[in-house]
């Protein structure tokens, strides 16, 4: 069985735990680590878990809001960290203490029962990776951070029976935004982030029988609403807008079984 549990998301921090076991043996891994180490042991310890039982940890791209507390972290509790060469460059080439493993794009994280596969994806980082999950019996994708679907990003994510998936602005709130001109380019740019209207346009070339749960992530809070992103998201799949969960910038989302609605 697959699961997830957002504990964050959004421009002040990111942080994903994904969860995989067969009934014997249970492995987790935090994707993203964006909170600060209390606020981070906080909302673990809302989950009934603590630091110490998260098995990898997996950074997506160097911007801060994804990196936070991960080299602190992995330091004291020994846990190993994926990420890609070029996100690992972009840091600096930071000393992790023999805790580094490098990502590459289609070369499965192996997690036991379970596996994580980083794919490459259009940011405006050095390296950006996301992933695609899976037991055997279902499909989880994690898609944030990323200026357009390309082809590549719509193969890798074909199939899937959850997805959490940036919906990070409304066009028009963007436009209208106090942000200086170079950040609107940026943000709705091929190497920015997706806006709702992109987000569900996706959705549609995703769309499949299996497909039963679609968790919002990656809002902007100035840029976007949950009813905004819930109702462009829900009327591409033809679902009730309550249907598509929001991760929030505070509370994350319940824990979600891959497969469920």
């Amino acid at each position: 069985m697959l699961r997830l549990k957002n504990l964050g998301s959004g421009s002040s921090g990111n942080a994903t735990l994904i969860e995989g076991s067969d009934g014997l043996h249970t492995r987790r891994l935090l994707v993203d680590c964006g909170l600060g180490i209390r606020q981070l042991e906080a909302r673990l310890a809302e989950a009934g878990l603590a630091l110490a039982q998260i098995d990898a940890i997996f950074i997506t791209h160097e911007h801060s809001d994804h990196i936070g507390c991960a080299r602190s972290l992995a330091l004291k509790h020994r846990i190993p960290v994926w990420m890609s060469h070029g996100t690992h460059a972009a840091l600096g080439s930071p000393d992790l203490d023999g805790l580094l493993r490098t990502a590459h794009d289609l070369e499965p994280i192996d997690l036991g029962s379970w596996q994580a596969t980083p794919f490459t994806v259009p940011h405006d980082a050095r390296e950006p990776l996301q992933l695609h999950c899976t037991d055997g019996a279902t499909r989880l994708g994690v898609l944030t951070d990323l200026g357009h679907a390309s082809a590549h990003v719509k193969e890798q994510l074909a199939g899937c029976h959850t997805l959490m998936l940036e919906a990070n602005h409304d066009p028009q709130m963007l436009e209208a935004s106090r942000y200086p001109a170079f950040l609107k380019r940026r943000i709705s740019g091929k190497y920015g982030h997706l806006a709702n209207t992109a987000a569900a346009e996706l959705l549609c070339a995703l769309q499949h029988p299996g497909l039963a749960c679609v968790i919002a992530a990656h809002l902007s809070a100035q840029n976007n609403t949950p009813a905004l992103a819930q109702q462009a998201l829900g009327a591409a799949l033809g679902w009730h807008t309550e249907r598509i969960a929001v991760a929030s910038p505070a509370n994350g989302t319940p824990w979600i079984t891959v497969g469920a609605a």
